[in-house]
């Protein structure tokens, strides 16, 4: 069964699933038990980094590159103002001599001139190496964040469907989409800035004191408290990083479900209750973003303060050394712009430690989703059925949902090839289970199930699910031609073999109806055409796909009657021949079945033909007739 048909049953409570079993919640701390906002941190910040870094050992080559052009960059731009100085003393000194009338003296415009020429050389150069890094970089981080969107996708197809039942379709997104452009957004700029950071702030150490060591002994005083400043920020604006993107998920979890069901909202008149909802949860996404922002913006004011006061000291020893003629003039002015150089690499980190914290979180719940408990894999010598017949055995079948509470207990059944199963019973006696056992859905905890005589285990989880049609209560079509979704039914489906399906599905008159035929655009949720007209399609696409088994959902539950009558008879064609397994609500439905299981609480309390059951007056004659006591009572 589906996603999609388990989330649209508006019967299920919010702590079942569909056919009784408990909705597991999973580690993600993302759902809706974080309602409580207790902030947590990273379980593992620097296991996370060493992770996320792990990606770019491939492009270790060009990394390096980027290193090189960086440091090419970089170093041209730092070697400006100490040339700069140079100019600027000669405009001084020369300035100074000829208002004293000292002979000869004067400003050397030659010698600025060439100064001037050297200046923008260094700064073409910057700009093309800086240019070029950048290009690698977006280069490095695109193919990064390709190859973990592509392990998230084939990741995702090997979760089994237990994972799906414990998450949100809006936490999943989150997860693929939100947080992995966080990465993107880090790997493609912070790095880069990181690395310019780092020699800017070495190569302005290496000039300054190359000018005076003096002075720079005085810059560097105030290093250590920009560093505390940095790290006590960043360690407490972490854990509301962490969580503004854990209610983000919780967020778009919501607006997914409400979208999805706003059909149900508005009937049930909870659109009140559910913007309350959204209104609560946006409020704590409020709540976190707004502190992880104040606490991280606290940074550039407090360095900006401690930058100044390091500007201030400088000026004040570098003027007394001005007018000691211990250092030239230009020396100053070149060492204050290196001061600047020195404070912004270190305001820069700090405003990368703060992406990096939300990175890293972001990182984290991706690397949540990686590591997900997978299915079992499909066994390396896998078997093939060439020919399916159709025969099913479940010997000694159990199962449970929790370890602590069987569902399913030493369950035999013994289907021949061809025979109509009618599986009944009240709501989460284990229908549905029954058969997302049969198609693997679920791993069995003890026994075996056999189609014509092979373990399923043994078989390709696809090849076993090849052999299986599905008809369900609950439609799901995609976004695109009627065309297309009856093909998708068997792959190279021709024109003729679609309508020829259409036709015995009796979708094929109403397809006509359209304007544009078989070629009409479905859009999302198929919500131009009636829910008996998606049910016919579905049903088409099924009979298109040809399968030995047939499991059918109350499958015309939601088509008129005159269109019920006709799709009974497509379907009695369809099943001569089939083994098929009927899970039925309307008793009235099934009295041709071969063999009809009663369920209730997880066992087979009673087998046999319609008139059997009905003699033994047991729980299947209670429920035939209390359905038709209620249909009379309607009547009248």
């Amino acid at each position: 069964m589906s996603r999609n048909e388990r989330q649209a049953r508006p019967s299920r409570g919010p702590g079942q699933r569909s056919d009784g079993g408990p909705r597991r919640g999973g580690g993600w701390g993302g759902g809706r038990h974080g309602r409580g906002m207790s902030f947590e941190k990273a379980k593992d910040f620097k296991g996370t980094l060493k992770r996320l870094m792990g990606y770019l050992k491939p492009h270790r080559l060009q990394l390096i590159a980027v290193v090189i052009m960086s440091i090419l960059g970089t170093g041209f731009g730092i070697a400006g103002p100490k040339i700069m100085g140079k100019a600027i003393t000669e405009l001084f000194e020369g300035s100074i001599g000829k208002m004293k009338g000292v002979p000869g003296q004067g400003i050397d415009f030659d010698y600025i001139l060439r100064i001037l020429l050297i200046l923008g050389g260094l700064y073409v150069a910057s700009a093309f190496f800086t240019y070029i890094q950048q290009i690698i970089m977006v280069n490095i981080s695109q193919k990064t964040v390709y190859n973990m969107r592509k392990a998230i996708n084939d990741k995702l197809s090997r979760l089994p469907l237990s994972f799906f039942d414990s998450k949100t379709h809006g936490e999943i997104l989150s997860r693929v989409v939100n947080d992995v452009d966080n990465v993107s957004g880090t790997l493609q700029q912070s790095i880069t800035q990181l690395i310019s950071a780092v020699v800017t702030l070495v190569g302005s150490i290496i000039m300054m004191l190359s000018i005076n060591p003096l002075l720079t002994l005085v810059c560097l005083v105030t290093l250590p408290l920009s560093v505390m400043v940095t790290r006590f920020v960043a360690s407490r604006s972490q854990k509301y990083f962490i969580a503004q993107q854990r209610t983000l998920g919780e967020l778009n979890g919501h607006v997914e479900e409400m979208y999805t069901g706003h059909v149900i909202v508005k009937a049930f008149g909870r659109e009140d209750k559910s913007v309350k909802e959204f209104n609560k949860i946006n409020e704590e996404l409020y709540n976190a973003s707004w502190k992880a922002q104040f606490i991280s913006g606290i940074i550039m004011p407090l360095m900006g303060f401690i930058n100044n006061l390091s500007y201030v000291i400088v000026a004040v020893v570098g003027g007394i050394l001005v007018t000691r003629r211990t250092i030239a003039i230009g020396d100053i002015q070149a060492f204050i712009q290196y001061a600047r150089q020195f404070t912004q690499p270190i305001v820069r980190t700090a405003n990368i430690a703060n992406i990096i914290q939300s990175t890293i979180a972001s990182a984290e719940r991706v690397f949540e989703l990686l590591d997900e408990t997978e299915e079992v894999p499909d066994s390396e010598d896998a078997k093939v059925i060439g020919f399916p017949r159709g025969e099913v055995e479940f010997d000694r079948v159990n199962f449970s949902y929790k370890k602590d509470a069987p569902l399913i207990e030493d369950m035999n059944i013994h289907v021949e090839s061809g025979q109509t199963i009618a599986i009944v019973g009240p709501t989460g006696a284990g229908k549905t289970t029954l058969v997302n056992l049969l198609m693997r859905f679920y791993e069995i905890d003890g026994g075996r199930i056999t189609v014509d005589g092979v373990d399923i285990r043994e078989l390709r989880r696809g090849d076993l699910r090849s052999i299986f049609g599905m008809v369900l209560q609950d439609t799901w079509l995609f976004h695109g031609t009627i065309r297309d979704n009856i093909a998708y039914g068997r792959e190279g489906a021709t024109l003729d073999e679609i309508v020829m399906a259409a036709k015995a599905a009796q979708a094929d008159h109403f397809i006509k109806t359209l304007p544009e035929g078989y070629d009409t655009m479905l859009n999302e949720d198929a919500s131009n055409i009636s829910q008996g007209q998606k049910q016919l399609l579905t049903i088409a696409r099924v009979i298109l796909a040809d399968p030995a088994i047939l499991i059918l959902d109350e499958a015309t539950s939601s088509v008129d009657t005159r269109t019920e009558i006709l799709i009974q008879r497509a379907m009695m064609d369809l099943m001569k021949g089939r083994t098929s397994f009927v899970i039925a609500h309307r008793l009235s439905t099934i009295r041709d079945a071969d063999l009809i299981l009663v369920m209730d609480n997880g066992s087979i309390i009673e087998t046999g033909t319609h008139n059997e059951l009905l003699a033994m007056n047991g729980f299947y004659a209670d429920l035939y007739n209390s359905q038709f006591a209620g249909a009379g009572r309607e009547a009248v």
